[in-house]
């Protein structure tokens, strides 16, 4: 199956989608992970989930917070409207408030494993069945909406993930597995993009280890005022006390966060296939898998292209 190919994008009059891979070549973005996706990482392999909890509430709460404002400021104004308001904000912000619900009552969804050394990647698509892939076959895209109403513009977007099936006589509905990251379209998505394609074409050290999130020894509490003084000592306390402290607790409700994570991910769910086990130790330096020469070829291609829009920005 033909994709299109890396580095091209396609427009629409609301939407634009850009493809990231085949073949996985630089977008020129910094690896960031925006949403906590990296469960573990060492020389051998990174753990990426799918499963974002945490950005789940930080994106629900805020409506939560908006349908009720709206509801009580109008409660003694206009009771009838702030009834509706109350009835459509349970509406807009329950369905998905109860999905998050059974989400907590159902297993943590395994994560998908890149593996660098060998260049490849396992997908698990059940509790006893996984997929191994070869990394250049990996189909990434960024998509993003935008849709226009009496609010103004909205803008959303998604990177996805999409692995085929190596088993050639696979039914159709099993022919692909897909990870979504909700960390919007464009820039965003290649910046969550770019953790798993540094991490395999260029080494650990790339992408940023935050992984220590996983393993909270403290509580809750304890933990949050960690984050307040490393903020503070990074920004000052002034915007560590505004950003951390009031948004962060009343806005976007990072103590829910926090016990909620602790729930689902403390520590990620592990990889136990024996197999995996097995293909997931290191390998010696001569054994470790190359690149292609079509990927040198077009990372090559796009380094340069790169370089030169920099030098042309810079003059």
């Amino acid at each position: 199956m033909s994709h299109p190919s890396a580095g091209s994008s396609k427009k629409g009059l609301l939407s634009q989608v850009d493809y990231l891979a085949p073949l996985p070549i630089p977008t020129g973005e910094a690896p960031t992970d925006i949403l906590n996706n990296i469960w573990r990482k060492n020389s051998v392999y990174m753990d990426v989930g799918s499963y974002a909890i945490g950005s789940a509430v930080m994106v629900l709460w805020p409506g939560i917070l908006l349908f009720l404002g709206m509801a009580y400021y109008f409660y003694e104004t206009l009771p009838n409207l702030s009834f509706y308001i109350s009835i459509g904000g349970g509406v807009i912000v329950g369905i998905p408030v109860l999905m998050l619900i059974q989400a907590l009552f159902q297993p943590t969804p395994l994560p998908a494993r890149f593996n660098r050394q060998r260049r490849e990647v396992c997908i698990p698509v059940s509790a006893t069945d996984y997929w191994i892939v070869p990394w250049e076959t990996v189909i990434a895209k960024a998509t993003e909406q935008q849709s226009i109403s009496q609010a103004g513009r909205h803008t959303s977007g998604i990177l996805e993930v999409t692995f085929e099936n190596p088993d050639p006589h696979a039914l159709s509905s099993l022919k692909f597995c897909t990870f979504c990251f909700a960390c919007g379209g464009g820039k965003p998505a290649m910046a969550v993009w770019e953790c798993m394609r540094s991490y395999m074409e260029i080494g650990p050290e790339a992408v940023a280890d935050e992984t220590a999130r996983f393993n909270r020894p403290q509580g809750v509490l304890a933990t949050y005022k960690k984050v307040i003084v490393d903020a503070a000592n990074k920004r000052g306390w002034f915007l560590a006390i505004l950003w951390e402290g009031f948004f962060g607790i009343f806005i976007f409700n990072i103590l829910l966060v926090e016990v909620l994570e602790r729930l689902k991910l403390n520590p990620p769910p592990d990889l136990t296939y024996p197999d995996i086990i097995e293909w997931s130790k290191p390998l010696p330096p001569e054994q470790w898998a190359k690149r292609s020469p079509e990927l040198e070829l077009a990372i090559a291609q796009r380094e340069a292209e790169l370089a030169a829009r920099a030098t042309k920005y810079d003059t």
